[in-house]
């Protein structure tokens, strides 16, 4: 199976961000926040459905989706300077925090492995806080939980809408694998569940294979009339 790695964060406000055990979020109806990962299985695309490059579908609610392929072209353009050695490429024109390039939790990329990368783009969007830990669909929202541990901490989590279908979960198993993810170890019980601070959202997904990042970093570099300069990397000469 091929390894998942996450290695950069690309928020399109930024007063929110989001990451893989949590999500710091405002009430809002638009598009909030966005988590970006990499893969080298080809199983991982799940986004082809939407589109490629500019075609895109519609996002809850009929609106016109927010996440695009720039997003992930832009992280393609910090693994590959950070591979290679270049200057971390411009800022975007979509708003961004400083992306993370080291998790100990996974081993580094390899520049061998970049040819074989896919690399999604996930906007979170649409967060409602509901009084019922179970008040969600399961392969529609994702789901990011706040609780107090067993040491009094507060504690948070996250699973986006995907994850939960892909593995087979219902709601039970789903909501006890993000306690245990979030560092919960004492034995989970039904009245602890239901303490659980449980907020759902959306999100619109984007993927891009790293030989679509190169076509569209070589025939796609003028977007709305400003000139995005192609990086000077050896294989775009």
């Amino acid at each position: 199976m091929g390894r998942k790695r996450g290695f950069a964060e690309a928020p399109v406000d930024s007063k929110m961000a989001a990451g893989c055990c949590g999500v710091k979020k405002q009430k809002l109806s638009s598009c909030s926040s966005s988590s970006t990962s990499s893969s080298n299985n080809s199983s991982d695309n799940h986004c082809k459905e939407v589109g490629r490059v500019n075609g895109f579908s519609g996002c809850p609610g009929g609106r016109n989706m927010v996440v695009n392929s720039e997003m992930c072209c832009f992280c393609f353009d910090v693994l590959y300077c950070h591979l290679y050695g270049y200057q971390p490429p411009r800022s975007p024109r979509f708003t961004n925090d400083p992306y993370a390039l080291k998790d100990s939790r996974f081993p580094p990329m390899t520049r061998e492995e970049l040819p074989r990368l896919f690399c999604s783009v996930s906007l979170l969007t649409n967060f409602e806080d509901v009084g019922d830990y179970l008040d969600w669909e399961v392969g529609v929202h994702g789901i990011r939980i706040e609780f107090i541990n067993e040491k009094g901490s507060k504690r948070t989590a996250t699973y986006l809408p995907e994850v939960a279908k892909e593995q087979g979960w219902d709601h039970i198993q789903t909501i006890d694998s993000l306690l245990r993810k979030g560092g919960y170890k004492a034995p989970i019980t039904n009245d602890f569940r239901k303490t659980i601070k449980l907020t759902r959202y959306h999100s619109e997904k984007m993927t891009l294979s790293y030989s679509e990042y190169l076509a569209h970093r070589q025939h796609h570099h003028y977007q709305n009339g400003i000139a995005h300069p192609l990086p000077p990397y050896n294989h775009y000469s």
